[in-house]
């Protein structure tokens, strides 16, 4: 990982936005005074990847990104990693509580083409968002957050972490840095290929039990019986011709047995009609019927002729009727006016009245008003003559007052409301019943004039008693009417009924002949030509039936006897047919061909060739199942074998064996290299070495006369050197893409010799050039030998940074 481009808005001591250009730089240091907020940029390059900061205390931790006086903040990245290159973006935001959270993470690939101004912009594919971002950094980088911190980032006062680490944190770091998880994995895939081998080889050892009958004593058995088979079917074509021929014979006796049932079912199904013997008497009873109701129709058509007559002649009703209904409507009306009349002249008196009590009450109003102002006046004078002054001008003469006047207390002004109020009320009610009364009183006096005008208007009225008595005639002769017409109804209705009868009966007789003569006609079609039925002759139907039933008696005889025969013939066919086909089925047994005993000709040749058929396909399946068996042996051997190489690989492979064998190399390469930048750095005095029981790395101290020792017992300075040569040792010899070292702080202990092997030191791993290596220093003597230095400040506004000393 090699950041290019780094961008801070408000994290940290960063008040305002501030972006960091790494991309011309391979090795430089971050200057300033202390607090300035240098170590915040390299916070900024781990906070950006890993949403935390090793100086914060606490892994995942977020509440110091923002300063207490901001509300939001971002940080945002611009790296390349393994030839591709990244962008990574956090924001994080203040809640209503004041607690800090990332508001928005997202981490994209980006186009390595695009300037860096607008890098973020050339997005390839976004990789991850949100709580996702941590992980796919993770992946991007190689390394987890814990192992970053301890070889890419070396943030103040964990320099030593690698160093004094347990073997087993040192084997994890490995791990990773060496990809020696990929042993790992390929041997858990050799444990999963060996099961799976194993699977397969049980799988195909359960098939071939399954096989255990494909022997080539079967295979001889099938061929020998499909050879017999095919002679049998070659050899019974002459048998089931001789079937063929008798099922023929069968369905022509079968046939003729069936023609005679037939007519036999017809004669016995011959029946006369019940109706027959009585048909011609009751057609003849429905004739004289039919003739004695019409002359009583004719009958009493003449009397209704008469009695409408009559009717007509006594004129129309319906001018009595409307002459008497005026009448009555004329005495109506004289009584609603008689009394509309008497009303207007009690509500006229009511209204002399109502105006009586209204104009009292109207008085007494005023009477309460003036009282009622008299008073108010009088309290207003009492008032006033309180509040008045000898020699002091009066407020109503403007003149001065000489002596005071004397009021007698005045009555009290609320009884005066009190009757006021109730002399209004009473004079509104007053009001409201004169309004009333006058309308209703002008209301009753015009409906009166109403009813006597249209009085006026009827005509001159008629006589009651000569009106009704007209009307009572005219009700006689039409009941009168209207019983003949009823009589007339009921005469017809019997007619209509009587001649429907005499229909019915004809319809009867007609249908009996057509009876007759389909029954013949069956007869003849059902084989009686050589004893045809007698022919018909259409005038008596009684004596034609009695003809046909004596013939039928007679033909039936003559049937009986032929279905006996034909009976005797059918039984005689069947038991021949029957007989063939046991001996032939007996030869289909013999070569283990079923057969259903009521089986046709088609059905045993199908049998026959159905098996020949299975026979042949159970000579090709066992040969089949011959060839898979060979198959199956071979893949039993072949999977055994591949479970067996699998199993030994997966056995090499183990985590307690290979794994830790190649980290110990690893280790012992690192601690090689290291403890020759140690000798470097210490001017000899120390070198670096693994303890051969437990895998600490010791101190060999040579001022000691070679004394081997725990790097626990280092002093500070010692102990800087000792984990950078490590640090360096990491991001130099394992073979992982650490592309970039950051070292925070750690060099004012050091004396000046050891400063310059030091800065010696890094200037040659910098001038290689595979590696961006950047500092946090206070040491002036160590930062001028840096050739890129960007220098840090603080003021009231917060931190800023400024590129310089390029040389």
């Amino acid at each position: 990982m090699r950041p290019l481009l780094l961008h801070l808005d408000h994290f940290g001591s960063f008040r305002e936005p501030v972006s960091v250009d790494f991309s011309d730089t391979e090795y430089f240091a971050l200057v300033g005074p202390t607090g300035a907020g240098k170590s915040t940029i390299i916070d900024a390059i781990c906070f950006a990847l890993y949403g935390t900061v090793p100086r914060w205390g606490r892994e995942g931790a977020v509440a110091h990104a923002l300063a207490p006086s901001v509300t939001a903040g971002k940080v945002a990245m611009v790296f390349d990693s393994d030839g591709r290159r990244y962008g990574v973006v956090r924001a994080m935001v203040r809640d209503a509580k004041g607690a800090v959270r990332t508001k928005e993470a997202r981490l994209d690939e980006l186009d390595p083409a695009a300037p860096l101004s607008g890098a973020f912009e050339a997005v390839v594919r976004p990789l991850a968002e949100g709580e996702n971002v941590t992980p796919e950094a993770q992946q991007v980088t190689g390394l987890e957050y814990r192992f970053f911190t301890q070889c890419v980032v070396l943030p103040q006062g964990r320099f030593a972490e690698f160093l004094h680490a347990a073997p087993r944190e040192r084997q994890d770091l490995l791990v990773q840095l060496l990809d020696a998880d990929v042993y790992e994995r390929i041997r858990q895939r050799a444990a999963r290929e060996e099961e799976t081998a194993k699977q397969d080889a049980s799988f195909a050892r359960d098939q071939l039990a399954k096989l255990s009958g494909a022997t080539d004593e079967a295979e001889r058995e099938l061929t020998a019986r499909l050879a017999a088979l095919r002679r049998l079917a070659g050899t019974m074509g002459a048998d089931l011709d001789l079937l063929r021929a008798g099922e023929a014979d069968i369905r022509l006796a079968e046939q003729e047995r069936a023609a005679v049932a037939e007519r036999q079912s017809v004669l016995s199904g011959l029946r006369m009609p019940a109706a027959v013997p009585t048909l011609a008497s009751a057609r003849r009873a429905a004739a004289e019927s039919v003739e004695t109701l019409a002359a009583d129709v004719a009958r009493l058509e003449a009397d209704e002729h008469e009695a409408y007559e009559a009717l007509a002649a006594l004129g129309d009703r319906g001018a009595s009727r409307a002459a008497l209904a005026a009448l009555d409507a004329r005495e109506r009306l004289e009584a609603e006016a008689t009394r509309a009349r008497a009303a207007a002249t009690s509500a006229a008196a009511f209204l002399e009245g109502a105006a009586t009590e209204q104009a009292a009450a109207e008085q007494a109003l005023a009477t309460a008003e003036d009282q009622r102002e008299r008073l108010r006046d009088a309290h207003a004078a009492t008032h006033l003559a309180n509040r008045l002054e000898v020699g002091r001008p009066c407020p109503v003469c403007r003149h001065p007052i000489s002596e005071l006047p004397r009021h007698e207390p005045p009555a009290d002004i609320r009884a005066a409301d009190r009757a006021l109020a109730n002399a209004r009320e009473q004079a509104q009610r007053a009001r409201a019943a004169h309004a009333k009364a006058e309308t209703s009183a002008s209301m009753l006096a015009t409906q009166a004039t109403r009813l006597e005008s249209e009085l006026a208007a009827l005509p001159a009225p008629g006589d009651r008693a000569e009106l009704e008595a007209r009307l009572a005639a005219v009700a006689k002769a039409d009941e009168l009417a209207a019983q003949v017409r009823t009589a007339v109804r009921a005469a017809r209705g019997e007619l209509d009924r009587a001649r429907a009868e005499a229909e019915r009966v004809v319809r009867q007789a007609e249908s009996a002949w057509r009876t007759l003569e389909a029954a013949r006609d069956r007869l003849l079609v059902s084989g009686a030509q050589d004893d045809p039925p007698p022919p018909l002759v259409r005038e008596d139907l009684h004596r034609a039936w009695t003809e046909l039933l004596g013939w039928r008696d007679r033909a039936a005889q003559s049937a009986r006897a032929a279905l006996a025969e034909r009976e005797e013939q059918l039984t005689r066919a069947r038991a021949r047919l029957a007989a063939d086909r046991r001996g032939l089925a007996e030869r289909l047994a013999e070569h283990g061909v079923a057969a259903p005993p009521d089986a046709t000709p088609d059905q045993l040749g199908a049998a026959v060739a159905t098996a020949v058929a299975r026979a042949d396909s159970a000579l090709d399946r066992l040969k089949e199942e011959r060839r898979r068996a060979a198959d199956l042996e071979n893949r039993i051997t072949m999977k055994e074998h591949e479970a067996k190489v699998a199993h030994e690989l997966a056995l090499r492979l183990r985590a307690n064996a290979f794994e830790r064998w190649l980290c110990a190399e690893a280790l012992a390469v690192l601690v090689a290299s290291a403890s020759d930048t140690l000798r470097e750095l210490s001017d000899g005095q120390y070198e670096l070495a693994l303890a051969d029981k437990t895998g600490d790395i010791e101190v060999i101290d040579h001022g000691e006369a070679g004394m081997r020792r725990s790097a626990r017992t280092l002093s500070g300075g010692e102990t800087f050197q000792a984990a950078l040569a490590l640090a360096l040792a990491l991001s130099g010899a394992v073979a992982r893409r650490l592309d970039s070292i950051f070292l925070d702080e750690g060099f004012g202990t050091l004396d000046p010799a050891t400063l310059d092997t030091v800065a010696t030191t890094l200037e040659r791993l910098a001038a290689g050039q595979e590696r961006m290596i950047g500092l946090v220093t206070h040491v002036p003597a160590l930062a001028e030998r840096v050739p890129v230095r960007f220098e840090v400040t603080r003021d009231a506004k917060g931190s800023h940074v400024r590129k310089a000393g390029i040389q």
